[in-house]
Order: C-alpha cells, then sequence, then structure tokens
C-alpha cells in the first residue's frame, strides 16, 4: 500500500510490550510518531530508539506520543525495552498486517529473513491525518528527525 501525506492514517489495534492492547484511535486528539523498525536489539534500531529516549521531552511538550511497531513478538520488545530503558510504547506487529498497510515491509531482509518492518516514520496529526512519511530502503539509515520535529511543530 502507498501511504502519502494528506491522507488518513489507517487504523490499527496491537498489544504493546506490557500486554495492552493499543489502538490508533486511543490517541486522536494528540500528534503521534510512528516509527517503524526491523527488528529489536540491533544496532541502528537502538541507536535510534535511544536517541528518541534521550529527547522524549521534545514530545512530550509538543502532545505527541511516540510509537515504537516493530515484527518482533511483545516478549522480545518488553526484554528490549526494559534493557533499554525505553520510555514509549512498542508495539507488536507479529503479524505484519500493520507493517504491510503502512508500506513498510521488506519482502526480504537480512539472512534471508522475510517480511520485516522497513525503517521509516509517520507522524499523524490530531485528526488522524497523515503529515509526514518516510520509508527507507537501506535499514542502516536514521529517520530524518529535523524535518520530523519541523512537520510536528506545524501540527500543534
Amino acid at each position: 500500500m502507498n501511504i502519502e501525506t494528506g491522507s488518513k492514517a489507517p487504523m490499527f489495534s496491537l498489544y504493546t510490550s506490557e500486554k495492552n492492547k493499543v489502538s490508533l484511535n486511543d490517541y486522536r486528539g494528540k500528534n503521534v510518531l510512528l516509527l517503524f523498525f526491523p527488528l529489536a536489539f540491533t544496532t541502528t534500531c537502538t541507536k535510534e530508539l535511544c536517541s528518541v529516549r534521550d529527547n522524549i521531552n521534545q514530545y512530550n511538550n509538543s502532545n505527541v506520543q511516540v510509537l515504537g511497531i516493530s515484527v518482533d513478538s511483545l516478549y522480545t520488545l518488553a526484554k528490549y525495552k526494559e534493557e533499554q530503558h525505553l520510555n514509549f510504547p512498542l508495539l507488536s506487529d507479529f503479524n505484519k498486517e500493520v507493517s504491510a498497510a503502512y508500506g513498510s515491509l521488506y519482502p526480504t531482509f537480512a539472512f534471508g529473513m522475510q517480511k520485516v518492518s522497513k525503517r521509516s516514520a509517520f507522524v499523524i496529526d490530531k485528526e488522524g491525518v497523515i503529515r509526514y512519511v518516510e520509508i527507507l530502503e537501506n535499514a542502516s539509515e536514521i529517520a530524518d528527525f529535523e524535518a520530523i520535529q519541523k512537520t510536528l511543530s506545524q501540527c500543534n
């Protein structure tokens, strides 16, 4: 599926690493930063998510909810979140449906793994409209957080 700025964000419900079911609708009235990442415990994912952790006040002060999404199991994500002291929800898209809906699946990833989430970022405004899309083909790259911050500043 091709996601474009200005379109309505695909709705979803997923489980957090704390085994709570959450829906995108739960965050209506808040801006949301969705960060899809390939796999927990990998170098680039850890660098990216820990950077968000270290700068979480930028998001909290701007009424933004950060959500990390990967195809890892909720048990893997729970261990990863604990070890990295991540301070935002991690959601398990184990069935790969949300990653597919957002056009964020690598057909083939490293070591022949299939259908792993692409590193990507989406800003969804308070009304559920997509305001920023970045889908990276190269998993060793990190989202453009300057551009994300600029978009978020325009959503308030």
